[in-house]
């Protein structure tokens, strides 16, 4: 249990720098992705610092009650044919579109649920 200890120790007095290293080390090496989360800061007292999210995935839920309208809107905004929007609707929950800015995202998020289907960002 001290090696643990002190493991949890070394995590907590990393710099901000540290774990932004480390984050890149677990995504490029192991293929593990930490999502936006706190990270414990030590400079005299500890603090937490919060890294905003900068890519969104909108995620289709359910096309509702106008599942051709939400077919065509899909098609238009990802420029995918018609034969894979309509896909991409019949088999939600499904992403519409990954790595876009909060803007964006924001924005499909509108223009698809105003066509009445049900949207997530992520």
């Amino acid at each position: 249990m001290a090696d643990l200890k002190q493991f949890a120790e070394q995590l907590v007095n990393l710099t901000v720098k540290e774990v932004n290293e480390l984050a890149t080390i677990l995504k490029d090496e192991y293929g593990i992705e930490p999502a936006a989360a706190a990270v414990v800061v030590s400079g005299g007292g500890e603090a937490a610092v919060e890294e905003a999210q900068t890519e969104f995935t909108v995620v289709l839920k359910e096309a509702g009650a106008s599942k051709l309208a939400v077919v065509k809107l899909v098609k238009e905004l990802t420029g995918l044919g018609l034969k894979e929007a309509k896909d991409v609707v019949d088999s939600a929950p499904s992403n519409v579109k990954e790595g876009v800015t909060k803007e964006e995202a924001e924005g499909l998020k509108k223009s698809l649920e105003e066509a009445g289907a049900v949207v997530e960002l992520k």
